[in-house]
């Protein structure tokens, strides 16, 4: 099996929500309806489509994660530098995100936090 590409589908309780939180952090929007909004992540154009949570489940006809309780997958971001990585820190919480764990060093040489959107799902902006 060889996929020409791979693009994750999350759940969201609010799509004009989810679309200035990540447009405020300066991802690339890949286009919005009723039912989703959807934004390109990184040089790669990764996808990710959060879907209004009714939609993707009536779809998938099975239960989907509460991100506020539990984690369904965890994102990592790349950053350049610490003093790129503190950035996204103060931006999130700018946009309204919530910081999972601040930014420090960890491992070895490695720097970053993590943090959820406003609807739970996790990410974590690493620096090497």
């Amino acid at each position: 099996m060889t996929p020409k590409m791979i693009w994750a589908n999350l759940t969201v309780s609010d799509l004009e929500r989810t679309s200035r939180f990540y447009t405020e952090l300066g991802f690339k929007s890949n286009g919005a309806s009723k039912e989703l909004t959807s934004f390109f992540f990184a040089e790669n154009n990764f996808i990710i489509h959060f879907f209004l949570k009714e939609v993707l489940q009536a779809n998938m006809k099975i239960d989907i994660a509460d991100a506020q309780k539990a984690s369904e997958v965890m994102f990592s971001l790349s950053a350049e530098s610490r003093d790129e990585a503190d950035g996204w820190a103060k931006a999130v919480e700018s946009a309204g995100g919530q910081i999972i764990a601040p930014p420090e060093a960890f491992g070895e040489n490695y720097y970053g936090f993590t943090f959820a959107d406003p609807d739970g799902h996790k990410f974590n902006v690493l620096c090497r």
